[in-house]
């Protein structure tokens, strides 16, 4: 776990935003893949959401040290 959250932290801004994009993307087919019964389980979605969240958490904690 931790190194996926120090993996997001060696990344540029402009590379997390392209990453958000492509996990929001992702997950937008995994969950019309579940609506229409042709996925099986959750842990891709899980996955993804966790990841997901890592990457806004190192966005705001960029946001955070640049203004103090």
């Amino acid at each position: 776990m931790k190194e996926n959250a120090d993996k997001a932290r060696g990344l540029d801004e402009a590379e997390i935003h392209k990453q958000l994009r492509d996990s929001r993307d992702q997950m937008f087919r995994l969950r019309f893949q579940m609506s229409m019964g042709q996925m099986d389980g959750l842990k891709k979605v899980r996955a993804l959401k966790k990841e997901r969240a890592r990457m806004l958490t190192v966005l705001r904690e960029r946001e955070l040290s640049q203004s103090e």
